[in-house]
């Protein structure tokens, strides 16, 4: 097995998590650009994301619509910087289709799918963020418990394909 070390936040605008999943990167990148497998693992329960429209390349759309209890409602666009099959996948929502800005970035995502043999991965996920002040609001809206939940859910989809 190949040891990565985990990546560690390189400012105070950066928030990271690092699990090891039981599922191969190529598994967890499949999970992660298939629509209707996104959306059963994509919010953590018990919200859920009905709507997900995306076009995995270079410059392609990233869409998301959240919803909850007590009607909440989180409609996202964004695109894709980055598309790296089985390796890494960068989003962010400073810009929508035709790489037209949005009317407030508030972060990009980068996701690392580190290859650690025996059907093992090292996931992480690096929400970057243009102020700290969105960083700080993106860690008490619950990044962590969120996010960590999200991956284990993941993993339970990713495992199976």
């Amino acid at each position: 097995m190949t040891e990565i070390a985990e990546i560690k936040p390189a400012s105070n605008r950066e928030l990271v998590l690092t699990r090891v999943l039981n599922a191969t990167p190529a598994q967890l990148f499949k999970a992660w650009t298939t629509p209707e497998l996104m959306k059963q693992w994509f919010a953590p329960k018990p919200y859920e994301t009905p709507v997900i429209e995306i076009e995995p390349r270079d410059g392609g759309k990233f869409r998301t619509v959240m919803t909850g209890p007590d009607g909440f409602h989180m409609d996202s666009t964004g695109i894709f910087l980055k598309v790296e099959k089985d390796r890494r996948i960068i989003t962010t929502d400073a810009f929508g289709p035709d790489w037209r800005p949005t009317e407030k970035a508030f972060f990009s995502a980068e996701i690392l799918f580190d290859d650690l043999g025996n059907g093992k991965t090292r996931y992480t996920a690096i929400a970057r963020h243009w102020s700290v002040e969105d960083c700080e609001t993106h860690e008490k809206m619950g990044f962590h418990e969120g996010w960590g939940q999200v991956a284990t859910q993941l993993e339970a989809v990713a495992s199976k394909l």
